[in-house]
């Protein structure tokens, strides 16, 4: 499913403008006999699921088989038809009943998922009603004979009550379904159908009944589907017919196997190209939508599909479509088709003329580092659904471009191991899908084209936002979880907790085998948590039940400090004592970046089982003069809450500097009092990027009291994220568009964040300045920390390069509040310097703004502060 945190257009409907107040106390909270439990695993392994991992002796699945014919009546913008499904009991155990999923009963007026939708809408909130699954009727053959069977309807589930029980141990039976449903518009970001001006698109997926799973686990799986929780299904083979105009360029999970009876020679000509070429070859361009020679001449075609060992099928249908293809090369040295289907509107080089690139791609990447693509298409489809994730199909949304489309293609595709390959239970562990397939991405990523679109993370600045005190806990059904944290509990939190194990924890090579060991173990199968947890325990040598504990079960967060160095007989050069702490539940491994004095440094890495002696830890370092600072994470790669206590200064400030000194130093840098007075207005424009997608930020300052803020993201129709208008006392904030309630000290803070050169009123009635007695470190510079507080009472820190005296970081008293660093002056007109990049977060992920350009005395307007 398309992510709320990893896909910029969804995150953003849930972003708030507030800050998530922080526990700041100094008494620790840790506790090392709750961060390292004894009884973690509830229970040993069985003859189903053992205790290494691996699927038991007797482990044991049902299968369902499917026979699909439908029809699409664009007219009416309805499919109908009959499933035919071979139903195998696998298990032990005789069924007297059997459990389908008809989840288009999702759209109804009257359903549950209508129910529990908050009435200030959200992404599963229908638009539209329909009538749902419309089932005609429902037949159990046996011995070539039909016989209708009593069945039950309840919102999303259908009964099937026997008349005769399934035996255990491999007995079958068919079930036929003749049904009917109307495509809706918009399906929960699932499916729909979205008129182009070439005609509609139509993305259709939950599109028959489908069997529950019936486990070793639960028994029958029967979670209603309300929107937020995906899907948990049986595996077993598809045979599926679509009867639709001929003029529609139909496209489905699985192969085509009568090609030749629903492509023209030009269609199939270029195709053939496209299945011998590593580059993009375009099969139906825009000069041929209209042309009769594209398909043969008929009112209707039947495309016949057929997918092998697949959860479900879906496909897409459109006559807009343009549809280009290239090869795939598998490492066994087979081969696929990647293909892309999408509108004249999304074409573009900067768009969706290279989503086959992209499927190409990130398939032969997940192939190679995981395990290898199991189905001969993959296909991505362009039309109303942001994203969502298919056997070999996935669709997303038409209007993605750049690093947005590679992001959203690479997490959708991902989803063919996660868990089309491994089959978890979504329903209830949306982490095993969205977590797994969002920790692959991530690696993916960083290899895809040399890197093009990849950014890392500071974990530290998203802390934050990730360890509210509000969060919910991983291990807990999707629908459950928060809207506005989901992103979090099921796609990065998860995500980030692999790429720790992976990188801080276990190092790359045995974590890798480990995960492969599992994706084998469970290929076509239905793993639990605990399955996933023994098997990476076992596969990579490490009991990590205190880590399973701490990520996925609690909501502690992590915080780790320096507390002080000491050093031997008082002699630098006998080496040191450096004391470093844990002042949060969580327990993790610690990298301390250690510099001394006469420039020698040295990094030092301790794993996790320090804290198992407590929430304190002294470690000798082998100094040979006094050190300048010592750095808890340097990198940034773990989610400390609390960085600014990450590190310690043994350098106190030289004699004779003060805090006006600084201001003034500073001041001089940029230009000089005089010139920055002279500025009545300044207008900057920025640009960054969030998760591939630019992001453009518009500055207007005023002096001596007004400030504009705009920023939006182009590439999703100039989407306001955040605006915020200062004029005075004044103080008006917006995001999508609608207003956000600030006040008290928070108010206070966001002015004093945005005040244009504010170390101008420093001097005046009121402010006091406070320096701090030793030098703190920002980004490895050493830096002189100045407290200012206003005449309102509100606190800001202000750091200043002490080397430059230019400043380089700043954020409030108020807890939790934004980070602002700054880098790269240059000089603008006047006579100036401001900094042409700043890092900082918008919407809980970390950004760098970079300048595109600066003006100064433009004569601003008071009527563009309204």
């Amino acid at each position: 499913m398309k992510c709320y945190k990893i896909t910029l257009s969804v995150l953003l409907c849930f972003c708030v403008f507030m800050v998530h107040a922080q526990d700041t106390a100094h008494a620790s909270k840790y506790d090392q006999h709750k961060a390292f439990p004894a009884m973690f695993y509830p229970e040993k392994g069985n003859e189903y699921r053992t205790a290494s991992g691996t699927p038991g002796s007797k482990y044991w699945q049902n299968r369902a088989d499917y026979k699909l014919n439908v029809t699409l009546d664009t007219a009416k913008h309805r499919v109908s038809g009959t499933t035919l499904i071979t139903y195998t009991n696998n298990s032990p155990d005789a069924l007297d009943f059997l459990w389908l999923q008809v989840d288009q009963n999702i759209y109804k007026e009257d359903s549950r998922g209508e129910a529990t939708s908050p009435v200030t809408g959200g992404r599963f909130t229908n638009k539209t009603f329909t009538n749902g699954d419309e089932i005609k009727g429902i037949y159990v053959i046996k011995n070539g004979k039909q016989e209708k069977v009593d069945y039950l309807v309840t919102d999303t589930r259908l009964q099937v009550k026997l008349n005769d029980s399934l035996r255990a141990g491999g007995s079958k039976l068919q079930l036929k379904i003749d049904y009917a449903f109307d495509v809706p518009e918009y399906g929960t970001d699932r499916m729909g159908r979205k008129l182009t001006k070439n005609g509609w698109i139509y993305e259709i997926a939950q599109w028959y009944p489908r069997m529950e799973v019936y486990d070793d686990v639960t028994g029958w799986n029967v979670i209603p589907y309300m929107g937020a929780g995906e899907f948990y299904l049986e595996y077993g083979n598809f045979d599926y017919t679509i009867t639709a105009p001929a003029n529609l360029v139909v496209v489905g999970s699985g192969e085509l196997l009568n090609p030749a009876e629903v492509y023209s020679p030009k269609i199939l000509s270029r195709l053939a190209i496209a299945k011998g070429s590593d580059k993009t070859v375009m099969i139906k361009d825009s000069v041929d939508i209209a042309s009769k020679d594209s398909y043969p001449a008929k009112a209707n075609l039947t495309w016949h599909f057929f997918c092998k060992n697949a959860r479900d099928v879906s496909w897409g249908a459109s006559k807009a479509f343009l549809w280009d293809a290239a090869r795939i090369n598998l490492p066994s040295g087979k081969k696929a088709l990647a293909q892309s289907v999408y509108p004249i509107e999304s074409k573009g080089e900067n768009a969706w003329s290279r989503s086959t690139e992209y499927v190409k791609g990130c398939i032969e990447l997940y192939s190679n580092e995981w395990y290898e693509y199991t189905y001969p298409v993959a296909t991505n489809v362009a039309g109303i659904v942001g994203g969502m994730e298919y056997p070999g199909i996935v669709f997303c949304g038409q209007e993605n471009q750049s690093g947005a489309l590679w992001e959203v293609t690479n997490h959708e595709f991902g989803h063919n191991w996660f868990p089309m390959i491994v089959g978890s239970n979504e329903r209830k562990y949306a982490w095993m899908d969205e977590g797994f397939n969002t920790f692959i991405n991530k690696v993916d990523t960083k290899v895809f084209n040399k890197g093009e679109y990849f950014e890392g993370t500071d974990e530290q600045k998203a802390a934050t936002s990730m360890f509210t005190p509000e969060a919910d806990a991983i291990m807990n059904i999707p629908d459950v979880i928060q809207p506005d944290y989901l992103g979090f509990a099921a796609y990065e939190k998860p995500a980030l907790g692999l790429t720790i194990l992976r990188e801080q924890i276990l190092g790359e090579q045995r974590f890798d085998y480990a995960f492969r060991t599992y994706i084998k173990r469970w290929a076509f199968k239905h793993p639990t948590p605990w399955d996933f947890f023994h098997s990476m325990d076992n596969a990579a040598g490490e009991d990590l039940g205190w880590f399973w504990n701490e990520w996925f079960f609690t909501t502690w967060k992590l915080d780790q400090a320096v507390k002080s160095i000491d050093y031997v007989d008082n002699d630098p050069t006998k080496g040191s004592l450096i004391t470093i702490e844990n002042l949060e539940g969580m327990a993790l491994p610690v990298t301390v970046a250690v510099k001394e004095e006469n420039g020698n440094t040295s990094t030092i890495k301790l794993p996790a089982e320090i804290w198992q002696r407590g929430g304190t830890w002294t470690f000798a370092y082998k100094s040979t003069s006094k050190i300048a600072y010592a750095i808890i994470d340097p990198d940034h790669v773990l989610p400390d809450i609390n960085p600014e206590n990450n590190s310690f200064s043994g350098v106190t400030v030289p004699q004779g500097i003060t805090a006006a000194g600084v201001i003034k130093t500073y001041l001089d840098a940029i230009g000089g009092e005089d010139r920055l007075k002279d500025v009545k207005d300044l207008v900057v424009t920025s640009e960054g990027a969030v998760q591939g997608a630019p992001v453009l930020r518009v500055n207007k300052f005023k002096t001596p009291d007004k400030f504009y803020q705009d920023i939006t993201v182009p590439s999703f129709n100039n989407l306001s994220v955040t605006h915020i208008v200062i004029s005075g006392d004044s103080l008006n904030i917006r995001q999508l568009s609608k207003p956000v309630p600030v006040t008290g000290d928070v108010k206070a803070s966001v002015k004093a964040r945005y005040k244009l050169f504010p170390e101008l009123d420093f001097s005046k009635p009121g402010y006091v300045m406070q320096l701090a007695p030793t030098l703190q470190v920002v980004d490895n510079q050493l830096a002189y920390s100045v407290t200012v507080t206003s005449p309102d009472g509100i606190k800001v820190k202000y750091f200043y390069d002490q080397k430059t005296g230019l400043k380089i970081k700043q954020f409030t008293d108020i807890p939790g509040s934004t980070v602002m660093e700054w880098n790269d002056y240059q000089g603008i007109n006047t006579g100036i310097k401001i900094p042409f990049s700043e890092k900082t977060t918008i919407v809980g992920q970390p950004i760098e703004f970079k300048v595109k350009s600066a003006t100064v005395n433009g004569g601003l307007t008071n009527d563009m502060f309204k």
